[in-house]
């Protein structure tokens, strides 16, 4: 059996995993060669004596080196690692795409085409940091998927295999066997599949405490007529997967700081299955479901500005999104508007240029119009001023040519500084993307005029605040989040707490 990547110290994993600590679970595994299982860092299983022990810092590294997956801890159903947003490094860019089923639709040179790197060298990235190349990476990544479906949904087994990735049944097979030391039959506990049409159930793990009413909040004021639809608990919208259309409805509530995972449930309906793995991974991007809100919240809790909003807001995330050149494109719509404003505008460009589906969810009847088709629209016939249409039909060309890519494994400064050089693109519309779009944890807008109301409408000086807000790193998009979330109106999905009275609005100062 391999060694453990050098990166992990053993003796910090270790009191980690002595005291079962949650907030690792997802960050690295625990492998046990007495047992010749691997395990998450908080099992409850006894503690393993430390010479007995090695650490991985991915599930597909615990796999290659022989291990299978403890069936009590189910180690592989954890929230991925949010260093992979705080440092945004290649091989964290890189994992996003394999969540998001680059690997099975692209190969490893598709990846690697993706995060600017040769094949042979983003391998020895991976293997570096993560323990695993590409294939192992995504072979796990398969594996959770179909242990997943086989134990919480009743599609055959031909059907999970195809939907979880795999090329063919027996692959399907002889990898849940290797991984869980169990046949899918065995997983599944004698219960019978049967075709679903289309439609699967899936539960999100995240990280507690989870604000998710806060979260359904912002979605539901942001909601776009047309793609999304919200109501008491729940959010709702059209996906434009790589294999066809696809509807999800999540519900969303609060979860306490209990120590444990929690789950956010997800229904799909796809057209087709082999979308499941990036439908579900444009969900999790959506929740923000690697956020460790324990991390965040200790960053602020003393601070006078922050503070008592995180008191009153625990486990606050930063919605993310479905798709980085929708994100784009409506923040361009939304620049020096109200939001009511935007939305309204938004949903005219999607009744005219949305690709029209059905589904059986009330108010969901399109498709956002992809940057191709917005590439090829008269800016003088779109509903706003000449020169945000000129901005918006810019930024779709350079969307659709791949000159600027929106799905997390480019650079984030490149992406910022090609997102500038746009004509009517400036610093608040590029950081916005990035936080949205990107998943940046550590953007903020100094100009944003909602900011300023807010820091104002508790009683702070903005000018100062504002020019210290490095105090809030890493984590400034969190910082930002909160500022906002006190302008929230009230919404029927929303609970009842005092709102200061300013104004809400989430626009910028005006842009050049």
């Amino acid at each position: 059996m391999s060694s453990e990547p050098r990166h992990l110290d053993q003796e910090s994993c270790y009191r980690a995993v002595k005291s079962r600590d949650r907030r690792f679970d997802g960050v690295f595994y625990t492998a046990v060669r007495t047992t010749g299982i691997y395990c998450r860092p908080s099992c409850p299983a006894r503690t393993p004596a430390f010479h007995n022990v090695t650490f991985h810092p991915s599930a597909a590294s615990a796999q290659a080196a022989g291990y299978r997956a403890c069936k009590r801890c189910l180690p592989d159903a954890t929230p991925g690692s949010p260093d992979w947003d705080v440092a945004a490094t290649a091989a964290g860019r890189a994992m996003r795409l394999i969540a998001d089923g680059v690997v099975d639709r692209e190969g490893v040179e598709g990846l690697a085409h993706r995060v600017g790197y040769t094949p042979r060298h983003l391998t020895r990235l991976l293997t570096a940091e993560f323990g695993a190349g590409p294939l192992a990476l995504a072979r796990a990544r398969r594996a959770q998927t179909a242990r997943v479906l086989v134990e919480t949904t009743d599609l055959g087994f031909a059907d999970v295999a195809f939907a979880a990735g795999f090329s063919s049944i027996r692959q399907f097979n002889d990898t849940v066997r290797e991984v869980y030391a169990a046949t899918p039959t065995e997983l599944r506990g004698g219960r019978r599949g049967s075709p679903t049409q289309g439609t699967v159930t899936m539960r999100l793990a995240v990280r507690t405490p989870f604000a998710g009413r806060a979260l359904l909040d912002f979605l539901a004021f942001h909601v776009v007529p047309g793609v999304e639809a919200a109501g008491p608990g729940w959010y709702a919208r059209t996906l434009d997967l790589p294999h066809g259309p696809g509807t999800v409805r999540i519900e969303l509530g609060d979860a306490p700081a209990t120590g444990q995972t929690a789950f956010v449930t997800a229904e799909f309906r796809l057209h087709d299955l082999r979308d499941t793995a990036a439908a579900v991974e444009r969900a999790r991007r959506l929740v923000d479901a690697d956020c460790d809100p324990v991390a965040v919240d200790d960053q602020f809790l003393g601070d006078p500005v922050i503070g008592p909003l995180v008191r009153a807001t625990r486990g606050l995330r930063v919605p993310g999104q479905v798709d980085g050149d929708e994100t784009a494109i409506r923040t361009v719509v939304g620049q020096q508007v109200s939001v009511t404003g935007a939305r309204t505008v938004t949903g005219r460009l999607v009744e005219a240029h949305g690709t029209p589906v059905e589904t059986d969810l009330p108010g969901l009847t399109h498709l956002f119009p992809s940057a191709a088709t917005l590439a090829e629209v008269d800016p003088e016939t779109l509903p706003m001023p000449r020169s945000r249409g000129r901005a918006l039909t810019g930024l779709a060309a350079v969307l659709a040519s791949g000159e600027v890519a929106l799905d997390r494994g480019a650079d984030r400064d490149d992406v910022r500084a090609a997102l500038v050089a746009l004509p009517g693109i400036g610093p608040w519309t590029a950081d916005y993307v990035a936080m949205r779009a990107l998943g940046h944890p550590d953007v903020f807008l100094p100009t944003d005029i909602g900011v300023r109301n807010a820091i104002a409408g508790l009683g702070h000086d903005p000018a100062a605040v504002i020019a210290d807000d490095g105090r809030w790193r890493p984590w400034r998009s969190y910082a930002l989040m909160h500022l906002w979330n006190t302008l929230m109106p009230a919404l029927p999905t929303a609970r009842p707490t005092a709102r200061p009275t300013a104004r809400p609005t989430a626009r910028p100062s005006k842009e050049h």
